[in-house]
């Protein structure tokens, strides 16, 4: 045997033997944790925020990793685009409703690995009363133990969805043609989880 396939074959088996050490129950760790979102503003920029409230939990067992499971709850009214007038009209029933709809909620119903270090995730995301199915492809971005002895676990990813497929319609028309609020946001996720057990 070559020295080559070897390496290929170690290549070929690490991830499994290595997931496995990662078996157990994760929360997200809020303060180093970005639930941002970016949308098209008046055709030409983009405007970014983010929620600053939330709260998550992520099961996984390496031995069987479709098996991981994901619940994250967002508060609607922590939405924050760094401007309190934009953020006061988001909060109001022309966006999120949140008097209504307080939560934002997200529980995975599928995972599936895709690459060495990718997996799609799958769930129900529900936005003003509406669930609608999501697929958000991470990236896992390595593990490491902090200095108090945590367990951390790192993961990246984004998804485009619709606003109006969750019944947030509001807009206006510009005068040069066009919206001011593009229908597609994409949904940023940039989470560090602890192991608690």
């Amino acid at each position: 045997m070559t020295h080559h396939q070897s390496f290929l074959e170690d290549i070929m088996t690490a991830p499994t033997t290595e997931l496995a050490q990662f078996t157990g129950t994760y929360t997200i760790d809020p303060s180093h944790t970005r639930i941002g979102f970016v949308a098209r503003h008046a055709m030409v920029t983009k405007v970014r925020g983010a929620f600053n409230d939330f709260e998550g939990h992520v099961v996984f067992d390496g031995n069987d990793p479709s098996a991981t499971a994901v619940t994250v709850t967002i508060q609607a009214a922590s939405i924050d685009t760094r401007n309190a007038q934009r953020d006061e009209h988001l909060r109001s029933n022309d966006f999120l409703a949140m008097e209504t709809y307080p939560e934002i909620t997200f529980v995975s119903t599928a995972s599936r690995q895709t690459g060495a270090d990718t997996f799609d995730l799958t769930g129900d995301l529900t936005v003003r009363g509406v669930t609608r199915p999501v697929t958000v492809p991470f990236t896992y971005e390595g593990a490491a133990t902090d200095p108090f002895g945590n367990l951390r676990l790192g993961f990246e990813g984004s998804v485009t969805i619709s606003r109006s497929d969750y019944g947030v319609t509001w807009n206006a028309a510009l005068e040069t043609g066009g919206v001011l609020v593009s229908d597609k946001i994409v949904l940023e996720f940039e989470v560090s989880a602890i192991k608690q057990s």
